[in-house]
């Protein structure tokens, strides 16, 4: 177990003995003063990675050299472009890569999902899920619900912590679903909670739910490129999560799916179906009935956006080369050693941290939210004026997600210097 200091030799120490410590080098950092911002914010928008344009370019030039003929011509032909990074895809999310796919963006996702996946029926027709879910998730299951005639009051059933805590116990979730299992078609959550930054117990909720006879799908927008996943061993019915957070791929970009092999090859499944999913051997006979692809593809509805694939398959790329073992060994460093530095802080200026992500490593990935109460906003205003990019929710919570591909040791030793400074200025 590493003994941390909270001094910059260490820090440089530490980044000296990180065997992924370059690979900061790949991305574009925001400028603060003519260097490099701390950028602690990759659970919101991940920086962009250099290759981008690389894979960007290569895109625009077939278009313009080739025209339509691109999609069947072009070194990577777009017509199955949508298919070339699915193997590094399923390594992330622990799936086969006939389970995996991109298209549209999330939210859109988990609807068309839902079609197949939330089939109410007189008797089991409710949604468990978690409360205070993320602002889309609520939006989009109680739309769901009305969709199919029930109302949120009637239907939704919100699993709370228990008094005095921020986060969910497994037990929790274990015993709603064992008061509500005979009346719940679904169970649809966030795999790590955006606010307190908790990871779920996945694989033990999924297994519970199963053996209960309730689907169960997971939103990992905060958790694909995060943490370790086994979405096909753990018996996921499915998934979707975002690509723009830890995978990178830029702005509102392509939304990445999981559907369980053992909902393959079925043609009678509730879909809604478009020219993408219709097998591709066929797609261009411009047959009227629909064949499905054999895979999770047969959920595609419109043609790849090859554009906005291209920035999530660059970055894609920098995941393989560094090894997710490698990143995930790395986070529980950082991590660790923020949650060191803010304790050291904390103490110096008699200050009440209250980390409200869980302690143990296990139960949580690059971010740790922390309530400052006594504090207003600031110091975290103290601290976006001194290059810090961080989160800040009500009340008084910042978010800080140091990510292991491109933030340093000396990031968060740099961030505690600047916290302190914030903290003697507010009083």
């Amino acid at each position: 177990m590493t003994l941390f200091k909270n001094t910059l030799a260490f820090s440089q120490e530490m980044d000296r003995n990180d065997s992924i410590s370059s690979f900061k080098e790949l991305f574009h950092f925001p400028q603060h003063k003519g260097e490099n911002c701390i950028y602690f914010v990759g659970n919101s928008l991940g920086l962009q990675p250099k290759n981008v344009n690389t894979y960007l370019q290569e895109v625009l030039d077939d278009w313009k050299n080739l025209g339509v003929e691109g999609h069947f011509h072009s070194q990577k032909p777009w017509w199955d472009y949508h298919e070339r990074g699915s193997e590094s895809l399923a390594k992330i999310v622990g799936a086969l890569p006939s389970e995996v796919s991109v298209m549209n963006t999330l939210s859109v996702n988990l609807h068309l999902l839902m079609v197949s996946f939330y089939r109410p029926t007189p008797k089991k027709f409710k949604i468990i899920c978690e409360h205070k879910a993320f602002p889309s998730d609520q939006y989009l299951v109680k739309s769901q619900l009305r969709l199919h005639g029930y109302t949120p009051d009637e239907a939704l059933i919100e699993v709370k912590p228990q008094e005095g805590r921020h986060y969910l116990s497994t037990q929790a979730v274990l015993d709603t679903l064992d008061a509500h299992a005979h009346e719940t078609a679904l169970l649809f959550m966030g795999g790590l909670n955006y606010y307190s930054g908790q990871v779920l117990d996945m694989k033990t909720i999924t297994a519970y739910a199963k053996k209960l006879g309730v689907f169960v799908g997971w939103d990992l927008a905060h958790a694909a490129g995060n943490v370790p996943l086994q979405l096909h061993d753990w018996g996921v019915d499915f998934a979707a999560w975002c690509s723009y957070k830890y995978m990178n791929a830029g702005p509102g970009n392509v939304s990445g799916y999981y559907v369980h092999e053992k909902y393959h090859n079925t043609a009678d499944i509730p879909r809604l179906e478009g020219w993408w999913g219709h097998c591709k051997e066929e797609r261009f006979l411009m047959k009227d009935t629909f064949i499905p692809e054999p895979d999770a593809k047969a959920w595609q509805v419109s043609n790849a956006s090859v554009m906005s694939i291209a920035p999530y398959w660059a970055s894609l790329e920098i995941f393989e080369k560094a090894g997710f073992d490698n990143l995930i060994r790395k986070q529980k460093q950082l991590t660790g050693y923020l949650e060191f530095v803010l304790d050291a802080i904390s103490k110096k200026h008699n200050a009440n941290f209250e980390l409200i992500t869980p302690k143990n490593p296990k139960e949580r990935g690059s971010q740790i939210s922390v309530y400052l109460h006594g504090y207003g906003k600031s110091v975290f205003d103290h601290l976006i004026q001194n290059g810090v990019y961080l989160d800040w929710r009500e009340p008084n919570v910042i978010r800080l997600a140091p990510v292991p591909l491109y933030n340093s040791f000396e990031d968060v030793f740099r961030f505690g210097e600047i916290l302190s400074e914030g903290l003697d200025n507010t009083h």
